[in-house]
């Protein structure tokens, strides 16, 4: 039988989220459904609740979660009612031809639910990033289930679905930072920090920290960097190539995702070095560069799709990392808050003050 839960809406462009009956079907073939137990709260959903997405409105937010499979529906294999799974917003396929030349995390056809989650007078919801996890119970696809050890801690767990996935995996996956690299990173929220820390997993010998925040910069240094640089009083790329003997770092990552600081990554690296972009742009942003510039500087220019992570390969590695003591996901967790406190979340976030808040259910 379908079962009615309370859950986070964004009801309207830039109103406020409000907490409501949600209604989540029972699942259907190839869907689960989640006890959900924990959710950060993640710039991605405040750009959904300020229309910055779609205007696909009314939106269940949240996505970075973890919690137990309380249900599967027909055909179901890979997880099964009890298991403790991380939420991840690209369920691969298996059959587009990324997935079949071997390349899944670049998976062209990545799937959601087909089912509707809905308000109790039947009006559909649109589940950010096709979770909707700021609820008690979310209905997903069961390929965006990745089945983990469950002894770990679940707000530490969640962090992994989103935006610490994303800059680990810009540093290690789409970066390819090797022992010895330098790399700079550009922007010290969530996914920049862990950019930080997945270069240090990685074995860089010189981790350069960028922001203007200088809280951001001090913790920076807690989690691997090497050196900081206060994008308010100092020229960034000058910066940069002054703390790699002149050359420029090997692997710059773009944090923040603006024209601006793509420039700086883009001439702050060394000849043949590689710029990631993990930041995301919006529509309306355009970048221009010499073309001569490009070639002459050779390397390479990535952007990094959530940080070209497999979940099922990346999700169990990662927290046995984590309970190894390598990989310090607890770092990421400013808070743990409760539903009625996503508002407050949001604006602590804006100003810098939390790397994550993370929802506990």
């Amino acid at each position: 039988m379908p079962t009615t839960v309370k859950g986070v809406i964004a009801r309207a462009k830039g109103a406020p989220v409000e907490i409501v009956d949600v209604i989540v079907p029972d699942p259907g073939p190839g869907e689960a459904v989640v006890d959900v137990q924990s959710c950060g709260v993640c710039h991605t959903d405040y750009h959904y609740q300020q229309g910055g997405i779609s205007d696909d409105f009314p939106f269940l937010l949240g996505h970075e979660a973890a919690g137990v499979v309380s249900a599967v529906g027909e055909g179901v294999t890979d997880v099964a009612v009890g298991d403790f799974v991380i939420l991840n917003w690209r369920a691969v396929c298996g059959q587009c031809r990324a997935c079949l030349r071997g390349k899944p995390w670049y998976c062209f056809n990545t799937h959601n639910a087909k089912q509707k989650m809905t308000l109790t007078d039947g009006t559909e919801l649109s589940p950010a990033l096709g979770i909707g996890a700021f609820i008690e119970k979310t209905l997903v696809a069961a390929g965006q289930c990745t089945k983990v050890d469950p002894s770990v801690r679940p707000e530490a767990a969640g962090l992994l679905g989103c935006g610490v996935m994303a800059g680990l995996g810009a540093a290690i996956n789409t970066g390819n930072v090797g022992r010895g690299d330098s790399v700079a990173v550009i922007g010290l929220g969530g996914v920049g920090m862990a950019a930080v820390v997945g270069s240090r997993l990685a074995g860089a010998a010189k981790i350069i920290a960028v922001d203007k925040d200088p809280r951001k910069l001090e913790l920076a240094t807690s989690m691997g960097a090497t050196d900081t640089i206060d994008a308010t009083s100092a020229d960034v790329v000058e910066a940069i190539q002054g703390l790699t003997d002149g050359h420029g770092a090997d692997v710059v990552i773009d944090a923040v995702g603006i024209p601006a600081t793509y420039k700086q990554a883009f001439y702050a690296r060394d000849l043949a070095g590689t710029v990631v972009l993990v930041g995301v742009p919006t529509p309306e942003m355009t970048l221009e560069l010499p073309l001569l510039d490009v070639f002459g500087r050779g390397g390479a220019l990535k952007s990094s799709w959530y940080g070209d992570c497999l979940p099922s390969r990346d999700f169990p590695m990662l927290v046995d990392l984590y309970q190894q003591g390598r990989l310090d996901l607890d770092a990421f967790v400013s808070e743990t808050i409760k539903l009625d406190q996503i508002e407050d979340a949001f604006a602590k976030m804006k100003t810098g003050d939390v790397l994550r808040s993370v929802v506990t259910l």
